[in-house]
């Protein structure tokens, strides 16, 4: 268990690393040559990631990848996921059996550590498969790309998940690990053409982003809430002019969520030190409790049990700095995730990482290595030097 570190304790000094898929590594000589250019200290690869269509500008033998569904980078075995509905897909798309394998060799022979990259809950396969294990809303509207973590089949699959993506791999080869969407995602999902930006306010998404699959209303009653009469509640305050949930009700659908979201991280946890032992995890994190997505809210105990805390810093405004600020208390080395890319605009971006530096981040993590083109690449370069400045 992590502990806050003493007052007289140095603080870390500043990282910087960067995100990549697979197959932004394999068949390309010059990733590596990118790598030391931007100055980076480590490469947070894509072991287990959900569904893409992603370009690759800088890449010598192609232009875009489809990755058509949720898939694990790493090989599929049959017998580890033998008798369970929930199970990952191979990438297809992907070059070779082991693309994240074959990623990882090939950046350790270039002398480029290499962070392991898991999203968990995020699955629009199978929550299309298994509507009933997915995050439902209070007008029963299943959202099929975020498994709901008060499953237990789901806690099950994102544990193995993680087991089998990093088992088999060398001594070393993967310096730490970063846990996405370890947690509920809710009503915005940020993908397939979405059109839903701006129609609700935000007590309405809110209320919008409240599971209420049968194994959350079974957790609100054990909790002592009759479900009907809180989806009714939530129905009403999804409303666009609807009234904010009542205080009391609010606290006891919270506590549910972060409840099974602490037993998701919690197996996942397990399984990940079983398997790489001594290795750091960082989770995505929001310090909002109530937030649902790939950085889901902060629960009481996800501080006290990994390593540092990611959080997403995507928004240039100097609003963004007080998300960092108000995770910094909580003793751990906070990693300030920020995109290069557009809209991002870059004569705002130097300012935006001073002001994380300044605001108490340790780490900086880049978004994203195989996505820029070729005129926005020194801005990673640039980026960590005003970070470590």
């Amino acid at each position: 268990m992590n502990t806050p570190p003493k007052a007289d304790t140095p603080p870390p000094a500043p990282s910087v690393s960067a995100h990549a898929y697979p197959w932004d590594v394999l068949d390309d000589p010059a990733f590596p040559d990118r790598v030391r250019q931007a100055g980076l200290d480590a490469v947070t690869l894509a072991f287990a990631y959900h569904s893409t269509r992603a370009a690759t500008p800088l890449h010598p033998r192609r232009r875009f990848v489809g990755a058509a569904h949720s898939a694990l980078y790493r090989p599929v075995r049959q017998r580890a996921w033998t008798g369970r509905r929930l199970a990952p897909a191979a990438a297809g798309w992907a070059p070779g059996p082991d693309p994240a394998g074959a990623a990882v060799e090939a950046l350790a022979e270039a002398g480029i550590p290499v962070n392991a990259w898991l999203v968990l809950a995020h699955n629009s396969r199978l929550g299309t498969l298994y509507p009933e294990l997915a995050v439902t809303n209070c007008f029963d509207e299943s959202y099929p790309y975020a498994l709901c973590p008060a499953q237990a089949e789901v806690r099950e699959y994102c544990a193995t998940l993680a087991a089998e993506a990093l088992r088999g791999l060398p001594p070393g080869a993967v310096r730490g690990v970063s846990l996405e969407s370890a947690g509920q995602l809710g009503a915005v999902h940020l993908g397939c053409h979405e059109k839903t930006d701006g129609a609700y306010p935000a007590g309405a998404l809110r209320a919008l982003s409240v599971c209420c699959c049968v194994a959350c209303r079974e957790r609100w009653r054990a909790a002592g809430l009759d479900p009907e009469e809180s989806v009714a509640l939530l129905r009403r305050s999804a409303d666009t002019v609807g009234p904010p949930l009542p205080d009391a009700l609010g606290t006891v659908l919270l506590a549910v969520r972060h409840t099974a979201a602490d037993e998701l991280r919690g197996q996942v946890l397990a399984a990940v030190r079983a398997t790489l032992p001594g290795a750091p995890v960082t989770l995505h994190a929001h310090p909002d409790p109530w937030a649902t997505g790939p950085s889901p809210g902060l629960t009481a105990r996800a501080a006290k049990e990994v390593d540092a805390l990611l959080v997403p810093c995507w928004p240039t405004g100097p609003d963004t700095a007080g998300l960092v600020r108000r995770a910094v208390p909580l003793g751990l080395p906070v990693d300030a995730y920020v995109t290069a890319q557009r809209p991002a605009e870059p004569q705002k971006l130097g300012a935006h990482v001073r002001r994380l530096r300044a605001a108490g981040a340790s780490r900086l993590s880049l978004y994203h290595l195989g996505l820029l083109p070729s005129e926005r690449m020194p801005l990673l370069a640039a980026l960590a030097k005003e970070f470590r400045a």
